[in-house]
């Protein structure tokens, strides 16, 4: 009988140890929202800004890439940008002014060649008609007036060009090939800005995934940390608890690593998918339930501020 009651005691004891000891209890975890900085470029880190644990603002200089073909793209780009830019000058202000004067001077110096061929051809008109010179030489004369009179109109429309500008689908094109250029330059100077490694967000430094020398890869996670001001506490409740919570309720949370108690609000209430991603530390719930995850925030976000990540809180329930 004393062996039957001890087995029982034994029993009793270990059903107990299964159960929690106040299944009004509820235990979850400490969240914050995680964010990564990745680089846009490749390049070797040629200096740290940061270190793990700094708390830091939107805009700060996390890290600076050493990235030499940067450099080269942009010199290529000046360089390019300074040719096309000259031609569109080219084309839409003309000639200079001393390329105009050796227009004028070619101008008239073919003009007296006109004039002196036609004068011959006029006076050779007549004696040809009296048979005083040969056909042969009246066909030579005739030969230079034209060759002279080809040569004036040829310097009048070279002249008339230079000062009115080119024709417009030349200034089109030119004007395209400088803003191509342009481009190429700014795109360029968008990868150069790309050498710093800035802050998207206020956030916390947690985890600094390479040192200085290192090759960091386009998409690398360069930096992993927290947001800042996104405390909040997750907890996992069965379906045969919702009728105590809802959303907007005020709520009490306990942190029993620091002894306080943060008054909170619920902010979502979903449904999981998975037992695996379950806050609670031991199962107070019949397998067959659907399990749902509470997001509480806390009221007031500075109090909570300095509560470590991923530590446990209770909630009675």
């Amino acid at each position: 009988m004393k062996n039957l009651f001890s087995i029982f005691a034994i029993l009793t004891l270990v059903v107990s140890c299964k159960q929690p000891l106040d299944n009004q209890l509820n235990q979850g975890k400490i969240e914050r929202d995680q964010i990564a900085v990745v680089g846009k470029i490749p390049g070797r880190i040629l200096k740290i800004y940061v270190h793990e644990g700094d708390i830091v603002k939107k805009g700060d200089t996390l890290a600076f890439l050493d990235a030499p073909e940067v450099d080269a793209k942009k010199s290529q780009a000046e360089g390019a940008l300074t040719s096309a830019n000259a031609q569109y000058q080219m084309a839409t202000k003309g000639a200079t002014d001393n390329q105009l004067k050796q227009l004028k001077a070619k101008e008239k110096a073919i003009q007296e060649q006109f004039n002196f061929a036609q004068k011959s051809i006029q006076r050779l008109n007549g004696m040809i008609k009296d048979s005083l010179i040969s056909q042969q030489t009246y066909d030579e004369a005739f030969t230079k007036y034209q060759g002279a009179q080809a040569q004036l109109l040829a310097v009048q429309a070279e002249i008339a060009d230079v000062q009115h500008g080119v024709r417009i689908e030349q200034q089109t094109m030119a004007l395209g090939q400088k803003e191509r250029a342009l481009g190429a330059l700014q795109e360029v100077q968008s990868a150069e800005n790309d050498r710093y490694i800035i802050a998207p967000q206020d956030m916390s430094i947690d985890n600094i995934s390479l040192k200085v020398g290192e090759l960091a890869l386009p998409g690398y996670a360069l930096f992993s940390g927290y947001l800042s001001n996104s405390v909040y506490f997750r907890f996992t409740i069965p379906e045969s608890k919702l009728n105590q919570v809802q959303k907007g309720q005020e709520i009490t949370v306990n942190v029993p690593y620091n002894n306080s108690q943060i008054k909170a609000k619920v902010i979502n209430i979903k449904q999981l998918g998975a037992y695996a991603n379950i806050a609670t530390a031991y199962p107070d719930y019949e397998m067959q339930e659907t399990l749902f995850e509470i997001k509480i925030i806390p009221v007031d976000v500075n109090q909570a501020n300095e509560l470590l990540t991923k530590t446990t809180v209770t909630l009675t329930l």
